[in-house]
């Protein structure tokens, strides 16, 4: 089976990649591709392998995966892969044989991948299980958001449980994750991103530098006026200061 992977987090991709082989060590990963531009420009530069099966990340670097869909008039079979379910509807509407939130488990991968093997064999099956739609449309206000993150620990790759997370960092042109117990390492993802991802009830953006964790937070004092210092553990190689432009939230913050 020919597989083409679009996600444009390099990790999740190594990851996802990594369990396709575990579930069958036969397929094949034509390409990983980060974004709609690359992707359209892939497809249209005539490969002489066409994927059987297509992962999509929804959200991707320049655009929302449909675009791919819509500009090229896909009809090869589709599995989503996203962090957010607010699309789920859109994706049935699609050719949808699955709708996998990340992180992805093992197990719900060789689901979908069993589920497209028996769409490949009765072409008549529906793409995509309503009960699975269903699923994902039962509390469309609710977002759903990261219990855990893949990083790269040189060539191993480990998932961390966000309950496990102190703060995420900026530092040096790269982004980290401090966890409670052992030592900061890097991660595919801007702080941006990060704090779209990760519940605001529980992680706070304090400054462009840093996304702490309520747990992480030891003390909080008052410094140079209205200005406040956060100490947080495991201490980091720097002082964390509260931007003065969010002071006001994040004592609301911190009083929830």
């Amino acid at each position: 089976m020919n597989v083409l992977i679009i996600e444009d987090e390099p990790l999740s991709a190594q990851g996802l990649e990594l369990l396709l082989h575990e579930y069958d060590p036969q397929i094949r990963v034509l390409a990983q591709l980060p974004s709609v531009s690359k992707s359209i420009q892939w497809f249209r530069s005539l490969q002489p392998i066409q994927p059987d099966l297509i992962f999509l990340d929804i959200h991707l670097e320049d655009d929302l995966g449909f675009s791919i869909i819509k500009e090229l008039n896909l009809t090869i079979p589709i599995i989503f892969t996203t962090a957010f379910d607010q699309y789920a509807l859109q994706a049935f509407k699609a050719n949808s044989i699955d709708y996998l939130l990340k992180p992805i488990e093992a197990e719900e991968l060789a689901t979908a991948i069993n589920k497209f093997k028996l769409v490949r064999q009765t072409p008549t099956t529906a793409l995509i299980d309503t009960t699975v739609l269903h699923r994902f449309m039962q509390k469309p206000d609710q977002p759903v958001y990261r219990n855990r993150f893949m990083v790269s620990i040189g060539p191993k790759l480990r998932s961390i449980r966000t309950e496990e997370i102190a703060y995420f960092f900026f530092e040096d042109k790269a982004t980290y994750v401090a966890p409670h117990t052992g030592i900061p390492v890097s991660i595919d993802y801007s702080l941006d991103r990060l704090g779209q991802l990760v519940d605001p009830d529980r992680f706070f953006r304090v400054n462009r530098s840093f996304l702490v964790s309520a747990s992480a937070i030891k003390s909080v004092y008052t410094y140079s006026g209205s200005k406040l210092k956060v100490e947080v553990v495991p201490p980091p190689r720097q002082e964390v200061f509260v931007s003065v432009d969010k002071v006001t939230v994040f004592k609301e913050w911190m009083g929830k």
